[in-house]
């Protein structure tokens, strides 16, 4: 057993701003979704176009996330970060001060761009500050408490802004966070020596890995406005199709990939990237229906409508925190995360029973509550897990993995369950209009059927979650720690594998 390093005395004051960064790019996930009609508006951008100013962040991030978790490995963590952090406050500057809808259009990509730095940067930053098994416990469990919530949170951040202020300041509040986290993370961050892989960037890898990926963002994008049967959109899940084939192939042959296959064959580690992708597949959905059902069907503000969220954002938390954390370095991870996942399907199923003048309280509250603590239970796990047994220069790319995992799974469940919902709402209203119900009551009933069709869905997914986290993540206390302890220090130790 190699000699262990002491612990950094700062770990604890850096986790602070490693996860105030965090939480900036999981904020922007949705706090733009609010003040997107305000600056659609402002800016003359078209019904058509508008759609941009998601997808351009999403394509950029999710695309690019691969290429920036092993940017960290081999240039560093902290520089990545940092860099990550300035060049997220610029673009944000650059979204807030728009003129037109280029200006918007680009400031979203830079934003995409650099999130993909800073998101795999943080991440594995705790991988290799944190090796006990309870500090590791602790940590985790705050960014998974972030990872989940902060989505929720910025629903509730951008209707205050956008009502109060301006919609501008959705993007003109992420530089002032920045500016906090660079200084702290100047001051409090330190990455241990020899983690770093100085080896050269794998080129045919990275564009066949950044091309799928986009085309793969972009095929759900462009499901979600012209449809599953649209030449273009089958065209771009082909494309998807042929280039990640070609990708796997080329990554099995370089001496130094861009994705070592090591990182995604371990089973625990590929189930959790697996688990989490669907999970967040049905957590996107949620948010998405339940905002529209909110504010179209039962008329609630923008504020007031993220403010009922916030039973969700708190049982993230305590599931996160007080669940997750203190039970981690006891319990086996998949009896942490296949309860959780069933736990948040009892939850969404509890929402199919969603109809026009249902109960916020006797409905959407306890609904909420279980959702927040069976998602925040499995986050903060997963969130650990994510590094699990990995090379300490190989811990940026496995952090990107799975913010690629909750990237993509957010592009997925976006498009496929508002799809399954559209559809069920045309089909409702087309059996049901004409009759002695007044057409308005028809159209709100039609899309709370769209929606609870969806959900059923979603519970279907979470299930499956569930089942994948209980056969792939065989993981104990022990022998994570065991794991750990076995790389701390040796930035070229084997991973030890649990079987």
């Amino acid at each position: 057993m190699p000699e262990t390093q002491l612990p950094d005395p700062r770990r604890w004051r850096a986790l602070a701003f490693i996860a105030l960064a965090q939480l900036m790019v999981v904020l922007d996930a949705t706090i733009v979704n609010i003040a997107l009609p305000s600056a659609q508006a402002d800016l003359g951008i078209s019904d058509a176009n508008r759609q941009w100013v998601i997808t351009a962040y999403a394509l950029a991030f999710g695309s690019l996330l691969l290429l920036g978790g092993r940017i960290a490995d081999m240039w560093g963590r902290k520089n990545t970060f940092l860099t990550g952090l300035i060049g997220f406050a610029a673009a944000s500057a650059l979204g807030g001060a728009a003129v037109n809808e280029a200006l918007m259009f680009a400031s979203r990509a830079l934003q995409g761009v650099f999130g993909a730095l800073l998101a795999p940067a943080a991440l594995s930053l705790l991988a290799v500050m944190f090796t006990d098994g309870k500090e590791r416990a602790k940590a985790f469990g705050i960014f998974g408490a972030i990872a989940g919530g902060g989505a929720a949170l910025g629903l509730i951040l951008g209707g205050i802004l956008t009502e109060y202020l301006d919609w501008r300041w959705v993007f003109f509040v992420n530089i002032p966070i920045a500016a906090i986290a660079f200084v702290g993370a100047v001051t409090s961050v330190h990455e241990p020596d020899g983690t770093r892989n100085r080896a050269p960037l794998d080129l045919p890898g990275t564009l066949l890995g950044t091309l799928g990926l986009v085309a793969l963002v972009y095929g759900f994008t462009r499901a979600e406005t012209e449809g599953w049967s649209d030449t273009g959109t089958v065209s771009m899940f082909v494309l998807t199709g042929l280039l990640l084939v070609a990708f796997v192939l080329v990554e099995r042959k370089v001496k130094e990939p861009l994705l070592p296959l090591r990182v995604v064959l371990e089973r625990n580690r590929g189930g959790v990237y697996l688990a989490l992708g669907l999970a967040v597949i049905a957590m996107f959905g949620l948010f998405l229906f339940l905002t529209y059902y909110l504010q179209i069907v039962k008329g609630y503000s923008p504020i007031r409508s993220g403010v009922a969220f916030l039973p969700m954002v708190a049982g993230m938390v305590i599931g996160s925190t007080q669940l997750g954390a203190r039970l981690m370095t006891r319990v086996p991870a998949r009896y942490l995360m296949t309860p959780g996942l069933l736990v948040a399907a009892v939850g969404m199923l509890l929402l199919t029973q969603m109809n026009v003048d249902s109960s916020y309280v006797a409905l959407l509250l306890p609904a909420q509550i279980l959702l927040g603590l069976g998602l925040g239970t499995t986050f903060m796990p997963a969130m650990s897990l994510a590094t699990f047994g990995v090379e300490p220069r190989d811990s940026g790319i496995a952090s990107a993995m799975i913010n690629t995992s909750q990237q993509v799974g957010g592009a997925i469940g976006t498009a496929l369950l508002n799809t399954i919902a559209a559809s069920a709402t045309t089909s409702y209203i087309g059996a049901h209009i004409g009759g002695s119900t007044p057409p308005e009551l028809v159209q709100l009933q039609g899309m709370v059927n769209g929606y609870t069709t969806a959900i059923w869905w979603a519970v279907g997914i979470l299930v499956v979650s569930a089942a994948i986290a209980f056969f792939f993540v065989n993981a104990t206390p022990d022998t994570e720690q065991a794991a750990f302890d076995e790389l701390d220090g040796e930035g070229e130790a084997a991973p030890v594998m649990i079987h």
